[in-house]
């Protein structure tokens, strides 16, 4: 499975605009600028994000974008969603009866990939952007904070 950058933008853009939350609006070109993203791409990703109820724009100089919830009631998934990013790890369409297969049967493995992508939903759903500015991501196996996650941490918690 792997989330676009679509997703990953989204979820780094609401981020960035929570750290620089201090009660004004922040313009989309200092995030681009900051997070090394195109301006147009931004402006397609938060026009989803304002549709999606998840932040308000404001309008004029010294105008941008503000989140539309604190930081701790804005989950990850929520973001994610919101710019149409599915979350699934099966070629199959989610609650379909039909699978994958030229004769519309569902792959032998089909159950385990359909889990990995509950559990990817459910772990996003406990993340706020609160925790990830905090750096309080936790993992399903101890329920203990992490503070420094790194790449290799994440491998290493996928695989475990």
């Amino acid at each position: 499975m792997k989330l676009s950058t679509k997703g990953r933008y989204a979820v780094m853009a609401m981020v960035d605009l929570t750290h620089r939350n201090e009660g004004r609006p922040v313009a989309l070109a200092e995030i681009a600028e900051r997070q090394e993203i195109s301006l147009s791409y931004l402006e397609q990703l938060f026009a989803r994000l304002r549709k999606g109820g998840l932040v308000k724009s404001v309008r004029g100089p010294g105008g941008g974008y503000m989140l539309a919830h604190s930081p701790e009631q804005t989950r990850i998934s929520d973001i994610i969603l919101a710019v149409d990013e599915p979350i699934r790890a099966t070629r199959c369409t989610p609650g379909a009866p039909a699978g994958c297969h030229s004769n519309k049967g569902r792959c032998l493995t089909h159950e385990l990939w359909e889990e990995l992508g509950h559990q990817i939903q459910m772990y996003l759903s406990s993340v706020s952007l609160a925790d990830v500015c905090a750096k309080r991501i936790l993992t399903s196996a101890t329920g203990m904070a992490i503070p420094q996650f790194t790449e290799r941490d994440a491998s290493d918690h996928i695989l475990a």
